[in-house]
C-alpha cells in the first residue's frame, strides 16, 4: 500500500486557545497562519506518521492589538526569537471515532510531551473530487511549563492570566 500525504485545508480549519483572565472570564485567541502535514498508509489514520503541525506566533489574534503585542513579546512567546510553535506527533491511537494523539510540543524553545484528544469526523470526496478528512482536536497545557511565565496579580490578589491553556482545533485535511 502506498503512502498518502495529507495537508491542511486552511479555509476549513481553525486553531484556537482559551485562557482564564482575572479568573472570572475566558479570553479566546487563534492562530491565523498554521500548517499540518500527515502521512498515512492508504486512508488509515492509525498508520499516521510524520505528523507535523506548526503555527506562526506573529499570527496570534485575540481581538486586541495591545494583548496580541504583549503575547508576541519576550513576556510570553518572544516571536522575534521563536517564530513558530511546533507539534510533532509520535503516535495516533484510535478506538472507533475517538483517538489519542501523542507527541512533542515545542513552544519558545521548550519541548514537552503532550497528549491530545481527537474526534475523527470521517473521510469524504468533495464536489471537486478531492478526498478530505475531518478531525476535532482538543487538549490542555500548562503555559508555565513552556516558559510562558509572565504573571501579574490585581490589587485584590486575583491572578491576571491563568496557567491552564485549553487548545482546540477543527482540522480538515486534503489528500494529495
Amino acid at each position: 500500500m502506498s503512502k498518502s500525504k495529507w495537508s491542511i485545508d486552511p479555509t476549513h480549519s481553525e486553531v484556537t486557545f482559551k485562557v482564564k483572565h482575572l479568573m472570572i472570564s475566558t479570553v479566546t485567541g487563534h492562530f491565523n497562519k498554521f500548517n499540518l502535514e500527515v502521512f498515512t498508509e492508504g486512508d488509515d489514520f492509525n498508520t499516521a506518521s510524520d505528523i507535523l503541525f506548526t503555527a506562526d506566533i506573529d499570527s496570534i489574534d485575540t481581538n486586541s492589538d495591545q494583548r496580541d503585542a504583549h503575547l508576541k513579546s519576550e513576556d510570553f512567546f518572544h516571536a522575534a526569537k521563536h517564530a513558530q510553535l511546533e507539534f510533532k506527533g509520535t503516535k495516533y491511537e484510535s478506538k472507533g471515532d475517538e483517538a489519542k494523539l501523542h507527541g512533542n510540543l515545542t513552544i519558545k524553545g521548550v519541548t514537552k510531551p503532550i497528549t491530545l484528544n481527537v474526534e475523527f469526523g470521517g473521510i469524504v470526496k468533495d464536489p471537486y473530487g478531492q478526498t478530505k478528512a475531518g478531525f476535532t482536536v482538543s487538549g490542555k497545557i500548562s503555559r508555565k511549563e513552556f516558559g510562558l511565565t509572565w504573571s501579574a496579580v490585581t490589587e485584590a490578589g486575583s491572578v491576571v492570566v491563568g496557567d491552564e491553556i485549553k487548545v482546540n482545533a477543527e482540522v480538515q485535511l486534503i489528500k494529495a
